[in-house]
């Protein structure tokens, strides 16, 4: 399959110029896909956290964290891929932005292995997907049609080391802890009928 030469605007163009960067950087573009191929899927497959962009009604963009056990992103063929959307704080800023704006983009981190990978795409939120059965505690999943598909230069990926998994993570027969900030008595009331955090005695 073709790869996808990047679209440089004039911005990009100006440093690329500015720093004498125009023919690296055309090179870099060379590598950008419109798919994504098997180190990538292998990647992705083994992620436990990714960052999300998106960008409100009114093109202001913001960027959130999504966790969960690895494998939790899965790529369904080489045009897509899906993620599932677990509780948080209420607000649903990011699928929100998603209703309004579907354009996203994404950005896989390997701390350990100082790697990196960026998507760009299509979003849609699925809140009948049949993947939903295979997510305990997912409210919905998130499928993504790649457009773009990179790696980043990962020289300046400080290297962690990860010490446990979230014990929030929704996994298979086992309830998730109440977070604490649930159980605040200025919080408690305005929480979904269903959470457990409101039913739970004081």
């Amino acid at each position: 399959m073709m790869q996808r030469v990047h679209d440089y605007h004039d911005g990009n163009r100006y440093f690329q110029d500015h720093y004498d960067t125009r023919r690296l950087a055309d090179k870099m573009a060379a590598g950008t896909k419109d798919r994504i191929d098997q180190p990538a899927r292998e990647f992705i497959e083994c992620a436990d956290m990714f960052f999300l962009a998106t960008c409100d009604h009114r093109g202001l963009p913001t960027c959130s964290y999504r966790g969960g056990e690895p494998g939790f992103v899965r790529v369904i063929d080489e045009h897509c891929l899906a993620f599932p959307n677990y509780d948080g704080n209420g607000k649903y800023q990011s699928m929100g932005n998603i209703l309004k704006n579907s354009q996203i983009g994404i950005l896989f981190i390997d701390f350990e292995g100082q790697r990196r990978l960026r998507l760009q795409g299509t979003a849609r939120i699925c809140e009948d997907d049949m993947l939903l059965a295979s997510y305990p505690g997912a409210q919905f999943i998130i499928r993504v049609q790649v457009t773009e598909v990179y790696s980043n230069c990962p020289r300046y990926i400080h290297k962690y080391k990860r010490v446990e998994l979230s014990p929030y993570v929704p996994t298979a027969g086992c309830e998730p802890p109440i977070p604490e900030w649930k159980l605040l008595e200025e919080i408690r009331p305005l929480l979904p009928a269903n959470d457990s955090a409101r039913k739970r005695s004081s």
